[in-house]
């Protein structure tokens, strides 16, 4: 049962920010492009980092808590941790920014029959 320790909490994460998604409408998913660019900008460096160092042989992954699936050298689990983590945190990011109200210059103009039903864009 301890190969899905490192499987469940990224499980955890998901499902821990998928209601800001929903709640808070936070549009991350609606935003791929977006997205994609803190997926590779977030997630590539360390991937690449993670594959040499383990080829280096500075660091190993405890085979008994992954699933035993490996992509590039690496758990499976190890390589979506460079795309749960980031984008929970831009989950997390844009949930204090629906919340507070922040903005950054990207959101959609609101439409005239959204205004005019008092609805929020």
């Amino acid at each position: 049962m301890t190969e899905l320790t490192y499987a469940a909490m990224l499980a955890f994460v998901l499902v821990a920010t998928l209601p800001l998604e929903i709640v808070l409408r936070t549009r991350v998913y609606a935003r791929l492009r977006r997205l994609a660019l803190v997926l590779v900008c977030a997630g590539l460096p360390f991937v690449v980092w993670d594959v040499l160092a383990v080829r280096a042989g500075h660091w190993f992954f405890d085979t008994s808590q992954t699933l035993g699936v490996e992509l590039a050298g690496l758990p499976l689990e190890e390589v979506l941790f460079f795309v749960v983590v980031p984008l929970a945190s831009v989950m997390t990011l844009e949930a204090v920014r629906s919340v507070r109200g922040w903005t950054v210059g990207d959101e959609p103009e609101p439409s005239t029959g959204d205004a005019a039903h008092g609805e929020a864009p």
